[in-house]
């Protein structure tokens, strides 16, 4: 495992050197800027400092420093916190992110601390022996706790495969910790944003299933667009099934004062997108339908597949959180099948495990992107933050 910061004027700049120095496969961990201190930092502009991680092409296990720093863990008792790497500066993001986290799991285990104790030398080998075995046992409780949050057995069971050299070490739960934290983002890698282009209008699609949230999604999206970063957007429908959801759709239309149209035809769609060239994104919602309706999906590939190649285009599946394992892997097979798409997950609101959402991109390949908690618009909207999900899905907060 890799992690290193980068500095540079722009965020882009800063990603840049990231994916330069790590490769393309580099993952964007924490973006922040940089304000110059003193007196003299008045005159300074301020700087954009990226964490990127990547994995090692063979993995190498980090020294332990000889003095391991002390944290509190709980009232009158500390315990020995091994540093990952010896730049501190470089797992900073990430010791943030588990203190309760590790809290909470060795609260479950006994709340027993792990700190090594000066042993004789005869009972060396008995006490490393020991601490494996701890580390096999909480490793276990790890494993049980990912499996409660639905996490699929197999996919449950590669994770704990890829630190097994780690597990029969004598490292510090902490650094076991610490390590499979790591990996799990690395495994969501980086979430993908509509981006817009210089080529206008942008179209985007966005298929699923019926009741998922696409209608309140892009309302969501367009809202953003429209009033955060003040860009031209159009709304568009295909969905004349539903004629609550074409209502709801106007409704959003007419207060954000952006262009809406209901399209019956394949031709219907240029058309009305001829009509907005000028404007920076042209969101379309699609009518839901069933998986294994044969003639709908027929439908739904041809509209998106219909406008020519002048247009710079891309599809969202959206997805329930609350959707059975099963379903949601029929579900992405099915559109798998006729194009190419990202995966926004909606209703997280509505659930209390998030295993899905590491099992679909698991087994798709796909990239995530956005994430829906509430009704609200545009507020219950933001890109997957991967750190969260993971920290949860290790039973964290």
């Amino acid at each position: 495992m890799i992690i290193k910061k980068f500095q540079a004027n722009t965020e882009e700049a800063a990603v840049q050197q990231a994916r330069d120095e790590l490769g393309s496969n580099a993952v964007i961990m924490n973006i922040k800027v940089v304000k110059p201190k003193g007196i003299f930092g008045l005159f300074k502009s301020s700087t954009v400092e990226v964490t990127a991680a990547a994995e090692e092409k063979e993995p190498v296990i980090p020294q332990l420093p000889k003095k391991p720093e002390t944290v509190q863990l709980a009232a009158d008792e500390a315990v020995k916190v091994p540093v990952l790497d010896k730049k501190k500066e470089d797992t900073s993001v990430i010791e943030e992110r588990l203190d309760s986290l590790q809290q909470l799991l060795e609260k479950q285990w006994g709340d027993k601390t792990f700190e090594k104790k000066e042993q004789p030398k005869e009972n060396v080998k008995s006490e490393e022996s020991k601490v494996k075995n701890e580390n096999l046992s909480f490793i276990k409780l790890i494993y049980g706790v990912m499996l409660e949050n639905e996490v699929d057995e197999k996919y449950a069971n590669q994770i704990i495969d890829e630190t097994e050299r780690i597990m029969k070490s004598d490292k510090s739960v902490d650094y076991i910790l610490s390590n499979l934290y790591q990996k799990m983002i690395l495994k969501f890698g980086q979430p993908k944003e509509i981006e817009l282009s210089e080529e206008k209008p942008k179209v985007v699609f966005f298929v699923g299933p019926t009741g998922v949230g696409k209608t309140t999604t892009i309302a969501k999206l367009a809202s953003k667009f429209k009033l955060e970063d003040k860009k031209k957007v159009a709304l568009i429908t295909a969905d004349t099934y539903r004629i609550a959801a074409t209502e709801q759709l106007r409704t959003y239309a007419n207060i954000l004062d952006a262009p809406f149209s209901v399209i019956y035809s394949l031709e219907e769609l240029e058309q009305n997108i001829e009509k907005v060239k000028e404007y920076d994104l042209v969101l379309v919602d699609t009518a839901g339908h069933s998986h294994r309706n044969e003639e709908q999906k027929e439908n739904i590939n041809q509209l998106l597949h219909c406008l020519g190649e002048e247009y710079e285009k891309e599809t969202y599946l959206v997805l329930s959180a609350t959707t059975k394992y099963k379903d949601l892997l029929e579900i992405v097979d099915s559109y798998s099948g006729f194009t190419d798409y990202s995966i926004i997950f909606t209703k997280l609101d509505e659930t209390s495990t998030y295993g899905n959402i590491l099992n679909i991109k698991l087994y798709s390949g796909v990239s995530l992107s956005y994430i829906t908690n509430g009704q609200n618009v545009p507020d219950d909207l933001e890109v997957l933050d991967t750190q969260s999900i993971v920290k949860k899905l290790l039973g964290g907060k």
